[in-house]
């Protein structure tokens, strides 16, 4: 009996699991689909003129200058911890040589536009989301299309074109940051001038190490700004929409970053060996 009441239980359980699968799945798709189109409507915002500078502009100082501390403290904090566990692991090896080398590679390569990613789509990300959500909720889109200004152009196509310009830039902030302190790390625990960190660091540097990985994070900023810029853009519910477009776009934008990275790294190891 027990039996028959349980295989009853799970076959209910299954009927009930399944149109909820199935909703996810076209929720998904549909979702996708609402992004591709979102995105080519900014992409031809952006190529056609008239072009926003100023806000352009205004955008780039408050995407980028106002990230440029959080993600120097992030790249320094991460030199810091490469150089404290890579010491000691190298030590054991014989090879504290090649500290200074580990640490460049290390940051240029991988840590440094990932970081950089990471904290702008948490900070970026979460101030475009709440701020288009904001507009969205109190109609002020519906106004800027009624007053004949185009929002896709005005509101997204610049914040992704800042994101997109500022995310090298930031990259190259953190990878300072974050070989200085790594510097500094190692020297409280074997004495070396900055000099000869950086050339043992940079003897077999090529620019094919540097170049690929710094621009890689374009993709990172357009990812950010067009999930950002998509999320606010289409939030409902009041207030409480607004959070769940901040919420998701950092949520989204981060993973969408994690993502393209693995994808990036490999067609960077296909292209540039």
């Amino acid at each position: 009996m027990s039996t028959v009441i349980s295989g009853a239980l799970a076959k209910g359980r299954a009927r009930d699991l399944a149109p909820a699968v199935k909703s996810i799945f076209i929720e998904g798709f549909e979702w996708f689909g609402e992004i591709g189109i979102f995105c080519a409507r900014v992409v031809r915002a952006a190529v056609a003129p008239p072009y926003e500078v100023g806000e352009l502009v205004r955008q780039c100082d408050a995407i980028g200058a106002k990230s440029l501390s959080l993600v120097a403290l992030a790249g320094a904090a991460t030199g810091v911890v490469l150089s404290l566990q890579t010491h000691d692991a190298l030590t054991r090896f014989g090879a504290k040589s090649l500290l200074p080398a580990v640490i460049v590679f290390s940051i240029i390569k991988e840590s440094g536009p990932v970081i950089t990613g990471l904290v702008v789509a948490g900070r970026v990300g979460a101030g475009i989301g709440a701020e288009l959500g904001s507009m969205k909720v109190t109609e002020q889109i519906d106004a800027m299309e009624a007053s004949a200004v185009d929002p896709y152009k005005f509101l997204a196509a610049t914040r992704v074109l800042a994101c997109v310009l500022m995310l090298p830039l930031l990259t190259l902030a953190a990878d300072f940051s974050g070989l200085v302190m790594g510097w500094l790390a190692n020297a409280l625990a074997d004495p070396i001038s900055f000099r000869l960190f950086i050339e043992n660091g940079f003897k077999n540097v090529l620019f094919s190490d540097f170049i690929p990985p710094t621009f890689k994070t374009t993709i990172f900023g357009f990812i950010i700004g067009v999930v950002a810029c998509f999320q606010g853009m289409r939030t409902k519910g009041g207030t409480e929409g607004v959070g769940r477009s901040a919420t998701s776009s950092v949520v989204l934008s981060s993973l969408f970053v994690i993502l393209a990275d693995v994808v990036l790294v490999r067609l960077i190891q296909m292209l540039w060996g």
